[in-house]
């Protein structure tokens, strides 16, 4: 059976420990599933996701969830940039595992796996240093970071020192919060959606939000919107917000409640 890693939040690991690890992530061609990395000889290279995962945020830091597959289980393996190109390949795992160990820099490929991971699957859980592994992209130390809004992390240790000392030229500041609230009205009941979910990407920016007014969207017949909205308040610290969470929670659209997954297992 081929072996892999899991790094997962160690908030999560007594839920991982009783039913395995849920399909939540996005891989290649809108899959769901699980990412994760074979076990090598190199414990650096075995655990090099661990810093940049970290940079997003995890409760109690990340552990390591080794897990055991089929060496017939389908797999996608690939780079990282492959992704978005569709050109990480099926095969089996265990073709993941030695495809991945005979390159001589291994560094940015990953594998998943379309599927939840059962319970039975898991073969332990263990911690692991969290200073393992590179941040941005392999080799970064030295480039330049980027600090376009893709790119940084709220409340990323030095991120706004650095926002300030190297301001992006074409990320400027999100427009104020009345223009945005003036282009949700003029969409209209219930409204367009790809007016709404614009004027949604930008209220993500703030830490604060009128959350009154944008109540509403929850019953939105889109679901994108309503997934918008997950993402737009779910930093914002504004009162009613975990309460407008909650009823999404159970949303009657599987992208809706993955979004609120999703936020939740960051704060």
């Amino acid at each position: 059976m081929a072996m892999f890693v899991h790094l997962a939040s160690a908030a999560n690991t007594p839920r991982i420990r009783r039913s395995g690890i849920r399909a939540v992530s996005r891989g290649q061609g809108d899959l769901r599933g699980v990412y994760c990395f074979p076990v090598l000889p190199s414990y650096t290279l075995t655990h090099q996701w661990l810093r940049e995962l970290a940079r997003f945020g995890s409760r109690g830091g990340l552990m390591a969830v080794h897990v055991r597959l089929d060496d017939d289980q389908p797999v996608l393996v690939g780079r990282y940039g492959d992704r978005a190109r569709n050109a990480q390949s099926t095969v089996p795992a265990a073709e993941a595992v030695r495809r991945i160990a005979a390159l001589d820099d291994p560094r940015g490929w990953e594998v998943f796996v379309p599927r939840a991971i059962r319970p039975r699957e898991v073969h332990r859980i263990r911690t692991v240093p969290q200073v393992a592994g590179w941040r941005y992209v392999p080799d970064a130390h030295g480039v330049r970071p980027c600090t376009c809004f893709g790119c940084r992390v709220r409340g990323e240790y030095g991120g706004r020192r650095l926002r300030e000392r190297r301001p992006h030229p074409l990320d400027g500041p999100p427009p104020r919060s009345g223009t945005l609230l003036a282009r949700v009205a003029a969409a209209g009941d219930p409204g367009d959606p790809a007016v709404l979910r614009e004027a949604l990407h930008w209220f993500g920016r703030y830490r604060r939000g009128p959350l009154a007014q944008l109540t509403r969207l929850a019953a939105h017949p889109d679901p994108g919107v309503r997934a918008d909205l997950v993402r737009a308040v779910a930093g914002w610290s504004t009162p009613g917000v975990a309460e407008l969470l909650d009823g999404l929670a159970d949303d009657p659209h599987p992208d809706v409640r993955e979004a609120v997954e999703a936020v939740r297992e960051t704060q």
